[in-house]
């Protein structure tokens, strides 16, 4: 193990810790000093003396070390560490929601190897964000990496806790899949942690009862270099595997998760990918469901950002339901799933939140509730999903932008008079059109971390949406 002595100097941590989260080259930014001073900072922000705060890690070759460095610093202020281990993102996020204590997570997420990261919670699963915790975090560890780590009269100690079987205990306890009809499932962890994680929650490695689903793994060997793909199944190069082997193999499903298994994406029998947006309107109803089974007379609200399509706010309110438009970015919807109790969130970017996991994301959860919606029914995914995407979608579509006012500014002048305008996350912008006109909306959003535009359109045919798209990239780029 490198030396986990904290250097003096100045060190400019803005540029890697962003808007949700820690996320940066290691060896270059990530160091084991800055990772210990990252702890220290966070056992002040969450922590008291004696309290605990739970510490987790992926199979990144850099996380065990970094792991320990960060649970070095969570000692050096009196603060006691629960090291959980090899995990993966909502295994901590069961952790923090289930024994009531801040968590970090070392994973980069889908991001490549020679990355590394930390994912935080305060206690109850709640999120952190630059503005709700993680920018006095990155003030303090400046300091300390600046003038040294005041330790604490008594150091905090440490014990380890597997959390595996009881994490997936709890999710077989929220969705019973014991009599769904037998499935083909065919599932690409990308070498990342869902190698450990289906297993126990869809197989019998947690030592469960066998469940009604063949499961063919593909890439399950848990390898932080990412030998066969990267774990970023919105690529996709990185789901041509798997739409492959679900033809191969005739299954009725595929499922991707990504290198930290906290998103899940779908694959048809037909090996066709499965929008996000359909995810999030399936998957929402069977929340609504249940929130009204067990309170017919009760309110019950479902969070969507804004750029899902405009079938998961219809799904809501046809199902009787209250949809909330919400920013992109997991710490803001966590923020608003307590805000608002709501039973469901979904993202474009395969993130599902759900009130009974804490209001935490978890893409494992969000399998199983396809995998009972489909083992429920006759119909297939191909068929399902066709019911939940009845418009044309874009996809998410970047453009390198050094003036990004000005591009705004071009949008602006073109469709004043023909559009609406709102801020709630970059530029939105919904046509006013004709009665018998399609209807057309798109969003421009600036990256946290880069200087890009991120363009995504929905229109009601795609030939308008095509329209659309082209003019506005024609506006981005100049």
């Amino acid at each position: 193990m490198t030396d986990l002595s904290t250097p003096t100097g100045p060190i400019d941590l803005a540029p890697f810790i962003k808007a949700y989260d820690v996320r940066g080259l290691v060896g270059s930014q990530l160091t084991v000093g800055v990772v210990r001073a990252l702890g220290a900072a966070f056992a002040d922000e969450v922590g008291t003396p004696g309290g605990e705060i739970i510490v987790g890690h992926d199979m990144r070759d850099s996380s065990p070390g970094f792991a320990e460095a960060f649970s070095a610093g969570v000692r050096d202020r009196g603060v006691d560490v629960v090291a959980i281990g090899l995990c993966s993102t909502d295994e901590t996020y069961y952790a923090s929601g289930h024994l009531g204590l801040p968590a970090a997570m070392f994973t980069a997420s889908h991001n490549p190897a020679t990355y590394n990261g930390i994912k935080f919670s305060r206690a109850g699963a709640l999120g952190i964000s630059f503005d709700t915790g993680l920018r006095a975090i990155r003030d303090r560890a400046t300091r300390f990496l600046a003038e040294g780590i005041v330790t604490a009269e008594e150091l905090g100690g440490a014990r380890e806790l597997d959390v595996l079987a009881d994490y997936a205990a709890y999710l077989r306890g929220l969705i019973d899949l014991s009599g769904i009809r037998p499935l083909r499932v065919v599932v690409d962890t990308g070498n990342g942690m869902g190698g450990l994680t289906v297993p126990a929650v869809l197989g019998g490695a947690a030592g469960l009862p066998e469940l009604p689903i063949e499961v063919i793994p593909l890439y399950f060997e848990l390898d932080g270099t990412f030998p066969n793909h990267e774990a970023n199944p919105l690529d996709p190069a990185n789901i041509v595997d798997l739409q492959r082997a679900v033809l191969e193999h005739g299954a009725d499903l595929g499922l991707a998760f990504d290198g930290d298994a906290d998103r899940c994406f779908v694959v048809d029998e037909k090996g066709q990918g499965v929008t996000p947006s359909a995810i999030a309107a399936i998957v929402a109803l069977r929340a609504i469901e249940r929130a009204k089974a067990l309170d017919p007379d009760g309110e019950v609200v479902v969070l969507h950002n804004l750029i899902t399509s405009r079938v998961v706010p219809e799904t809501i309110v046809g199902a009787g339901a209250i949809p909330v438009r919400t920013q992109v970015g997991h710490s803001l919807i966590k923020d608003e799933m307590a805000a608002t109790g709501a039973v469901f969130g979904g993202e474009h970017s395969a993130h599902y939140y759900f009130k009974e996991f804490w209001g935490a994301d978890n893409g494992m959860l969000a399998a199983m509730y396809v995998l009972a919606e489909l083992g429920q029914q006759g119909d297939p995914m191909s068929g399902i999903s066709a019911r939940f995407t009845p418009y044309a979608l874009s996809g998410e579509i970047n453009s390198t932008v050094t003036d990004i006012p000005g591009a705004y500014s071009r949008i602006v002048e073109e469709f004043v008079g023909m559009a609406e305008f709102d801020e709630l996350d970059g530029l939105t912008v919904t046509g006013i059109v004709q009665r018998d006109a399609p209807f057309w909306w798109f969003n421009v959003r600036p990256s946290n971390t880069e200087p890009l535009l991120r363009l995504n359109v929905e229109a009601g045919s795609n030939d308008e949406m095509m329209r659309i798209r082209d003019f506005v990239l024609g506006l981005i780029r100049g």
